[in-house]
C-alpha cells in the first residue's frame, strides 16, 4: 500500500479530510524549502506538494508563476527537487510527498530513470499538468514499477467521456481544478464544486481533492464538507511573498504562510 493510500485510509477511518499545502521547490531560496515542508507539517499538512520550477507554467496565476521565476533564478532544477525530497526523508519517512510539474524535464530525463529516481527519493505521486491522459501510457508504466501514483487534474470543463479516461489511468487521487481559469484565480462556487465531485465519484472510487481556490479557513471548510482534502499553494505563497515584500525576514515570511495552512487545518477539522 502506497503512502497516499494509507493516508487517506487512515484520514477517512478518523473521519477528517486531508490539507495538502502546495510550494514552489527553491521559492524563496534553496535553503528555507526543506525546513518550510517540516514546519507545513507540523501546522497540520497530511500531505506534501513540491512544485518543479519551469519556464512556462501554464496552469498558474502570477503568484505562482512568480514562484517559479524565483526557483529557477535560484537553479533549481527536476534533479534538485529529488534531492530535496531526499533530504526531507532523513526526517520524515511518513508524510506523503508528491512532485508537480511540466512535461519537459521528465521527458528530458526519461521516464524509466525518472521514476526509479523518484522512488529513491522518497516521492509517492505525480501530478504533470500538461501530459494529457491519453498520452500517460508509457509513463504509468515505469510509475506503476516503483508504486508511485499518477494524480491527474480534472476541471469543471471536463467532458464526461474524458472525466472516464482520466479516472482510468489515475492513481492516488483525483486532483479537481475548483475554478475556471490559473491557479489563484476566480471566486470558489462550492454548490458548483459538489455537483462536479459528485459526477466524478461516479466513476472512481479514489479520494478527491479540490484546489485552484482555496484561500482561508472559510473556503477550505466549505469544500471540506465535500471533498476528501483540500489543496492550498496561491495563498500559501501569496501570504509570504507579501510579508517579506514588506520588509518581514525570510522566516517571518515562511511563519506567516505556515499560520495561515494552520487556521486552514483548523477550518477543514471544525466544519
Amino acid at each position: 500500500m502506497s503512502r497516499l493510500t494509507q493516508c487517506f485510509e487512515t484520514l477517512s477511518n478518523a473521519g477528517r479530510k486531508a490539507v495538502i499545502p502546495y510550494i514552489v521547490a527553491g521559492d524563496p531560496t534553496v535553503a528555507s524549502t526543506v525546513p518550510m515542508l517540516h514546519s507545513l507539517v507540523a501546522a497540520g499538512a497530511d500531505v506534501l506538494e513540491l512544485g518543479v520550477p519551469f519556464s512556462d507554467p501554464m496552469s498558474e496565476g502570477p503568484v505562482i508563476q512568480r514562484g517559479h521565476e524565483r526557483g529557477l533564478a535560484n537553479q533549481v532544477s527536476l534533479t534538485q527537487v529529488l534531492e530535496m525530497v531526499t533530504e526531507f526523508r532523513q526526517q520524515d519517512q511518513a508524510t506523503p510527498v508528491i512532485i508537480m510539474g511540466y512535461a519537459n524535464p521528465v521527458e528530458r530525463m526519461g521516464y524509466a530513470v525518472f521514476a526509479s529516481e523518484c522512488a529513491t527519493a522518497g516521492v509517492d505521486g505525480l501530478i504533470t499538468v500538461d501530459l494529457p491522459p491519453e498520452e500517460v501510457g508509457p509513463l504509468n508504466v515505469e510509475l506503476h514499477k516503483v508504486a508511485i501514483d499518477n494524480i491527474f487534474l480534472i476541471s469543471p470543463t471536463t467532458p464526461a467521456q474524458r472525466i472516464k479516461t482520466i479516472t482510468a489511468n489515475a492513481s492516488g487521487f483525483i486532483y479537481y481544478v475548483a475554478v475556471k481559469g490559473v491557479t489563484g484565480a476566480g471566486n470558489l462556487d462550492s454548490s458548483d464544486v459538489g455537483v462536479h465531485l459528485d459526477l466524478i465519484r461516479a466513476e472512481t472510487g479514489l479520494p478527491i481533492c479540490v484546489g485552484f481556490g482555496i484561500k482561508d479557513a472559510e473556503s477550505a471548510a466549505a469544500v471540506g464538507v465535500m471533498a476528501d482534502g483540500v489543496v492550498v499553494g496561491s495563498a500559501l505563497i501569496d501570504t509570504m511573498t507579501n510579508a517579506m515584500e514588506s520588509g518581514s525576514s525570510l522566516d517571518e515570511g515562511i511563519e506567516k504562510a505556515v499560520t495561515l495552512l494552520r487556521s486552514i487545518r483548523a477550518g477543514v477539522d471544525n466544519m
